[in-house]
């Protein structure tokens, strides 16, 4: 009989109107504050991994058909590759400050509140 009653709670709580926490709010400003980065983070290190490996498969003669015009090429474009890599660290932290910037004076007062309000 007590898990009926359980059981009916839980299916009330989950059909009932949900609140709007603070703690909610205050994720979604964080996450709105470091997303930018990370999708530009993401989206940039493959794009510089993918022509380091093909700068890789050219200078290796993979592709290309191992001349050694295509070799020197490969190694152009793995330089390229290899300089997106080693820069996108620091850009994703620049990123991430000016976003954090941004944000900041929002989530610290969102976050004053949360803690004051006990």
């Amino acid at each position: 009989m007590d898990t009926d009653k359980i059981y009916a709670e839980q299916l009330a709580s989950e059909y009932a109107p949900k609140k709007d926490s603070k703690v909610k709010a205050l994720k979604k400003l964080d996450a709105k504050a470091k997303n930018p980065a990370n999708i530009f983070t993401f989206t940039f290190g493959v794009i510089s991994a993918l022509i380091l490996g093909t700068g890789m498969s050219l200078a290796m003669g993979v592709i290309g058909g191992g001349t050694p015009l295509m070799m020197a090429l490969g190694i152009v474009v793995g330089c390229i590759g290899i300089v997106g890599v080693s820069i996108n660290y620091p850009i994703y932290k620049r990123i991430l400050k000016k976003s954090k910037d941004k944000y900041a004076t929002d989530i610290i007062n969102l976050a004053n509140e949360i803690v004051n309000e006990d």
